[in-house]
């Protein structure tokens, strides 16, 4: 089993950029395919981005494609959005999750984060 913590959430004005983490532990991370989640106040959960567990394929919702970038370094047991050009719909809680076998667009994963807030302003 493995533990996600997630960090880098914060205020930013529209058009920054915030990097965010999602650390593991229990587990090494290059067993897992990750991705990352959102959720806005009243909306469902939606994936942003997945990641394989070399980091040679990667997947992102349409509503991020050319701004957020999602990345990995095995060796830190670590996952990370860089999240650039930043909108006001970008404002939600953001989790990591983890799975076996990397599926671009599912939304089944088995582990999860707390999550963190990312507010951006108009």
């Amino acid at each position: 089993q493995v533990q996600l913590v997630e960090s880098g959430g914060g205020l930013v004005q529209a058009g920054g950029s915030l990097r965010l983490s999602c650390a593991a532990s229990g587990r090494t991370l290059s067993s897992y395919a990750m991705g990352w989640f959102r959720q806005a106040p009243g909306k469902e959960r939606e994936l942003v981005a997945a990641i394989n567990w070399s980091g040679g394929s990667t997947y992102y919702a349409d509503s991020v494609k050319g701004r957020f970038t999602i990345s990995r370094d095995n060796a830190k047991n670590t996952v990370y959005l860089q999240m650039n050009s930043l909108k006001p719909e970008d404002t939600a809680v953001y989790y990591c999750a983890a799975r076996s076998r990397f599926r671009p667009a599912t939304k089944n994963y088995d582990y999860w984060g707390q999550g963190t807030q990312v507010i951006v302003s108009s």
